[in-house]
Parts: structure tokens; sequence; C-alpha cells
């Protein structure tokens, strides 16, 4: 979990580290050493490269106003109607000077009109234009009423919004300086290897101006920060104070912006993560041009490929992003991707698991056209589509209506499926009612899932309506004992079921009991 450090609770947590810089100077770097994508330690050390780049390094101090939450008088009640006191004046014997002292102090303190609370809070942040575009995260002035960017000569310079993105957690901010400042240049941090050498220089507790050095010990981390989770991982020195410093390779190129910090205790424990490059120079670049991020959009809801899907479909493994819906008259539906397909590869790059594909596409320019490959029934199939732009209220997709009547030989009565662990049942509307399932929704319900089966072990419960059965639609219990002894036969140790739950479709891969 990322948390903010004034919210620490835990003991092990994720905090965001309030600004770091990392740093690094090619001046006495073998061309030949950076052209193969290798760093070696300057035999002089850090410094010409320090003293290099602290100069594009600025603090960033924010302000905030707190209002004060309206105190209730004695014995008024709340909107709830629960009786709700003030803090409680401390008991001194009557007369006590301390009496009229602390009656004046909670008086102040619970007026109506009185003045409202200024917080600050500190963090880091870095040049990257000589007219005054400052980087930093966007979690270091959220909220922020005043902005204040501190230059290395502690030059105080106020600073306005240019744009945020929440889902990177990074914001550009503008400053008009006396004269131009020194600013850095990006990196690529896609060429940057685990081993490589960084450099750090930030806002550590409010110090300013520190820098530290250290590894990349880890790529493509996955924090639960944001949908487009791919950190670096590093074991520079990071601390509250560090979030939205740079993180530089030896040539002094941007490689990375530090975001957070795991610690058990709110101090660095030599594991940080930053957020790449790659992903963070497009994103302000459309801060830059657009004032906000113009993100492509595909139109799909997609989940993991695990084994059992893999094997039911007939994949070498588990790889790609599994198509769980299409949004209607979405690109994705306009390019012809079907639910149940499975994407491995987009615009020339391979999906190698779900969580690649929202960045991919994310970073694709709008009404781009791309190839997308799809899985679709046992081989590849090459698909044109072109990428739409996501609004931040786009619904990914809706619940989707299925058409398709029930069939007419249906039996009223249960059917045991001992392959799979569950008894099903045509959809009654005894049944319907009983479950909540909605008119619109045509399928095979679950009505008992059986103790320790694979069944069970996949989340599956009675109520789930099974929709569709190795791709095929399904509407009696018939058709699913069919589809599960085709694929039996066919070899397949499990099959792929599309269950709806709520209104929520989801593909699951089930293992077929060889006993049933």
């Amino acid at each position: 979990m990322t948390l903010r450090l004034s919210d620490l609770r835990l003991r092990h947590v994720l905090v965001p580290a309030l600004g770091i810089v990392l740093l690094a100077s090619p001046a006495t770097i073998p061309p030949e050493a950076l052209a193969q994508g290798r760093s070696t330690v300057p035999s002089a050390g850090f410094a010409d490269l320090a003293e290099r780049l602290l100069p594009a390094v600025v603090n960033i101090s924010t302000a905030q106003v707190a209002q004060r939450p309206a105190q209730p008088a004695p014995g008024e009640r709340s909107e709830r109607g629960e009786r709700r006191r003030g803090p409680e004046i401390p008991q001194f014997p009557p007369g006590s000077p301390f009496e009229d002292f602390f009656r004046d102090f909670f008086d102040r303190q619970n007026r109506p009109d009185a003045p409202p609370r200024r917080t600050q809070s500190l963090g880091s942040g870095f040049v990257i234009d000589p007219s005054g575009l400052v980087v930093t995260n966007n979690h270091v002035i959220a909220d922020a009423d005043e902005i204040k960017v501190i230059l290395q000569d502690n030059t105080q310079l106020n600073a306005k919004v240019v744009g945020k993105d929440t889902k990177t957690d990074l914001a550009l901010l503008k400053v008009d300086p006396p004269k131009p400042l020194v600013a850095l240049k990006w990196g690529n941090s896609d060429v940057s290897r685990v081993g490589d050498w960084v450099l750090a220089i930030g806002n550590p507790f409010g110090l300013g101006g520190t820098v530290t050095a250290g590894i990349i010990s880890a790529r493509a981390r996955d924090i639960n920060a944001g949908p487009y989770d791919d950190f670096l991982q590093t074991d520079a020195s990071i601390n509250r104070g560090n979030s939205g410093g740079p993180m530089f390779n030896l040539a002094g190129e941007v490689i990375g912006i530090n975001t957070a910090i795991f610690s058990p205790s709110g101090g660095s424990v030599g594991i940080g993560f930053a957020v790449p490059s790659a992903l963070a120079h497009p994103v302000i670049d459309q801060l830059k041009e657009f004032g906000r991020t113009r993100r492509g959009w595909l139109g799909v809801n997609i989940q993991s490929v695990t084994d059992e899907i893999a094997e039911s479909l007939g994949l070498d493994k588990a790889r790609g992003a599994l198509v769980a819906r299409v949004t209607e008259k979405g690109p994705a539906e306009q390019g012809k991707i079907q639910q149940g397909d499975v994407v491995l590869k987009f615009d020339g790059k391979e999906v190698n698991e779900m969580r690649r594909l929202p960045r991919l596409v994310a970073e694709t320019p709008v009404d781009r056209s791309v190839k997308v490959v799809v899985w679709r029934k046992g081989r590849e199939i090459t698909l044109d589509v072109k990428v739409g732009e996501l609004e931040e209220n786009e619904q990914q997709a809706g619940a989707t209506q299925r058409g398709g009547r029930a069939d007419p030989n249906t039996s009223g009565g249960q059917t045991p499926v001992e392959a799979l662990g569950m008894t099903l049942s045509p959809l009654t509307p005894e049944l319907r009612e009983r479950f909540e399932v909605p008119e619109r929704t045509r399928g095979v319900i679950v009505t008992k899932v059986d103790d320790g089966s694979n069944a069970a072990e996949r989340g599956m419960r009675p109520g789930d309506v099974i929709v569709e059965v190795a791709q095929e639609e399904v509407t009696t219990p018939g058709q699913v004992v069919a589809k599960v002894k085709d694929a039996k036969s066919g070899g397949r140790k499990s099959v792929l079921v599309m269950v709806e739950r709520k209104g929520e479709q989801r593909f699951v891969g089930l293992t077929i009991d060889s006993r049933g």
C-alpha cells in the first residue's frame, strides 16, 4: 500500500518519498561503455557530476490552509442525532488561575471565527526548461494553496501548476526566473539495467541539496500505486522530502522520478521507487502542451491469463491480456476485437502480461492506427485498430447485453457437473429472483459448488451465471456438459468459462476432473 508519510500507521508500508534526485556524470565514462548500456564508476567519484547537476535540482515548499472543523456546543446533537461534546476542560479547584487560563484557551479554539490553521510540506523537483518548467510528484503539490520553488542559491519563486496527472503521480510547474535556469535532459530508462549506478539529489527532511548514490535494484515493480505502475527500484537513500526529485544515470540524464519508499520506520532502508522516464517523459510533454494528459483508449476490460486459461485456449504458456469485455462502439469493437480474445502484441510490442497492455495503449497517440495481434480459437489473428482518447470519466466497459433465447428443450431440474465440481440449473424466474439475476442475463446458473473442488478454489459460488463455455454461449446445463466432454475428448485439462456476477463478467479457467 502506498501511503503519505503523514499517514504512516502500519509497520511496513510504502510511503511517498517527498523529493530526491539521482545524478551521474558522463565526463569520465568511456563512450563505448555508454554505447553498450554499461555504467562505470568515475575514478574521481561523483563530485564532478553532482556539481554540474545540483543547480537544476530545486526544493519545493507548499502551504495549505486547513479549515477548523466546526465544534459543537456542549450537548448539541449531530446530523445523525447523537449527542456530541467539544473538548473537555480539565478540572481544577474553584478559583484556581488555571481554570480561567484553560477556559480562555478552549474558548479561543472553539470560536466560529477562529482563524484557520496553515500547514506546510516540503518536496523536491527538477528543471527541464531554462524558461522555468519544473517537474515534481503530484502528491507534493496536491491541494496546495501556495507553491514556492527554491533554487540552489536560495532564491524563492512562486510557482503555478501547468498540469498534473494523478495516475502517474506527476505534476508540471511554471516559475518566472530572473534569468534562464540550468535544465536537465531526459534519458531512456528502457536501456537501464539492474546493477547500473544512479545518483540522487533532493530535499530529505528539508535539508536541501543532498546527494546519494546507489544502483538500480530491480525494474518493472508494481507497488499498486496506480494503473500504470512500472517503477524502477533503487537502493540510493531516499527519505521524507525526496519525492519529485530525479534519478540520473551516469550520463547525467534523468531516467526516473523518485516517488515512494518501502520502510518500516518512515526512513530509508534502501528500497526506493522511481517512475521511469519512459513513462514520465510523454506524460510531462502532454502536460506541457495540453495542460492535461491525452491517453490512448482501446475500450476493453482485461484480465490476467492464468495457466488454466492458457491451457484451455491452447496457448503455449500464460501470457497476454484476456479481453473480458468490449465497450460498445469503442475502438476495440470497431477494430473487430472480440470478448475472449487474448491480446499478444500491440503496435509491434509484446504483451507478456496483462498489466503491460494498459500502459502500451495509454502511451499510444490518439487517433493512431496500430496492429493488434490476438489469439482466437487456437490461432493468431492480426487486426487494425484506431486508438481513441481516454476520458477521465470514461467507463472502460458497461454491462454488455447478451442476446439469445432460452432453449425450448431446457429441463427445469438441476444438473450436477462432476467434472467441474458444480451443480447447474436453467435460469428460472424463481432462481432469478432468489439470486437477483437481471432479466437481460442469459446463461446457466450455479446452484451449488462442491467443497474442495477446483471451482471452489477459483472463487465460483452459488448465484454465478455461466454465460459461455469454451467461448460459446450456453443456456442449458446440457450444453455445459457437452462442452466439457468436447474439451476432454480434445485432450484439454481445463475449460474456459465466462461467469457473470452482479452484472460484472470475467473469465475463469476451470480444471476438468478426470473422474467426472
